[in-house]
C-alpha cells in the first residue's frame, strides 16, 4: 500500500516534489493507484531497428528530454503526461512514499 507523506499541496508544490525525485498524485483523481514521476530524460546511443524513431528516419544518438510520466489506473506507464487547468489550480496534491 502506498503511503501519503504530505497532502493538501498546490501544483507548484507537486512540481517541486517531482524535481526532488518524489512521486505525486491528486487526491481527487478517480483512478486508484495513479501517480506521476519526473523522468530526467536520457541519451539514446543508437536507434532500435523497427522503432518509431527508426521508421521516422532518425539516425545516430539523440536525447529524450525530461518529461512527466503517469502510472495509469490500469497499471501502464503513460509518457508525457500533461496537466489540465483543473490539475494546475487544485490544492489536493499529495506526495507519495
Amino acid at each position: 500500500m502506498t503511503q501519503v507523506l504530505n497532502e493538501g499541496l498546490s501544483f507548484g508544490d507537486a512540481i517541486k516534489a517531482l524535481k526532488q525525485g518524489r512521486r505525486v498524485a491528486r487526491a481527487g483523481w478517480n483512478g486508484k493507484g495513479m501517480w506521476l514521476v519526473l523522468d530526467p530524460g536520457s541519451t539514446v546511443g543508437e536507434v532500435r531497428p523497427g522503432s518509431a524513431y527508426h521508421k521516422a528516419g532518425v539516425t545516430g544518438s539523440f536525447t529524450i528530454n525530461p518529461h512527466i510520466d503517469m502510472k495509469t489506473a490500469t497499471g501502464e506507464m503513460q509518457p508525457g503526461w500533461l496537466a489540465s487547468q483543473t490539475d494546475m489550480l487544485a490544492d489536493d496534491w499529495v506526495i507519495l512514499e
